[in-house]
């Protein structure tokens, strides 16, 4: 089935199958929070990204492998709901942008800069620290050799825009960190996933970045 990226909290996980990624992305919670589960597809090992409500629907995602690690994009609550839960059921190792790894109350194991690569299996993401949402909010690149780029955004870009900011300065951060760390860098054809709602491509944003700096929002 193709995959389209278009899920419904109670609904089943959508799968982007890549030729070395599993990408299973899923709908949790009362505010629509996207997770997503990659799984290397050369070693098994599974990676979480945002356990972010519904411990039960994720660790039935997970399955009987478990996961070795799990990231939280952002410090925001409805991003880590499930993570206790998540963490105690499965052991793994928690990321997250060092920055905002003192508002996540479960531990940090691991605090990510920007330019870290956090690994599933044999499976590179590239971590970058965006300003704007949160203080130290992270996306994940994973550069497929077989293909494009597929960028785990968090809520610092959606299809139509940046995520929310407290202000213009905030604002302005957030936008200068997509244009030099993901418009600038990457192609048309990268796959955007983000903390809620459907995904898209840089291609589909990329024409409204000068509509978005005049709105301001």
């Amino acid at each position: 089935m193709t995959y389209s990226g278009a899920v419904k909290v109670g609904g089943p996980a959508d799968v982007h199958e890549l030729p070395a990624l599993m990408i299973s992305k899923v709908a949790v919670g009362p505010m629509e929070n996207n997770a997503y589960l990659l799984r290397c597809r050369a070693t098994g090992a599974q990676l979480l990204i945002d356990a972010a409500n519904d411990a039960p629907t994720l660790l039935t995602l997970i399955g009987a492998d478990g996961i070795a690690s799990v990231v939280t994009t952002h410090r925001h609550g409805d991003h880590w709901q499930a993570l206790a839960e998540v963490v105690a059921a499965t052991g793994a190792t928690t990321y997250a942008g060092r920055y905002d790894a003192e508002g996540i109350p479960v531990p940090t194991d691991v605090p990510v800069a920007d330019g870290d690569t956090v690994r599933v299996g044999e499976i590179g993401l590239r971590a970058l620290h965006l300003v704007g949402h949160t203080p130290g909010s992270i996306a994940l690149v994973y550069d497929d050799p077989h293909g494009h780029a597929h960028v785990f955004t968090g809520d610092c870009l959606f299809p139509g825009g940046p995520g929310k900011t407290a202000g213009p300065a905030e604002f302005t951060s957030l936008l200068d960190g997509l244009e030099a760390k993901i418009f600038d860098t990457l192609p048309d054809e990268a796959w955007i996933y983000p903390g809620h709602g459907d995904d898209s491509t840089l291609g589909a944003e990329r024409p409204h970045l000068a509509e978005w700096r005049a709105r301001g929002w």
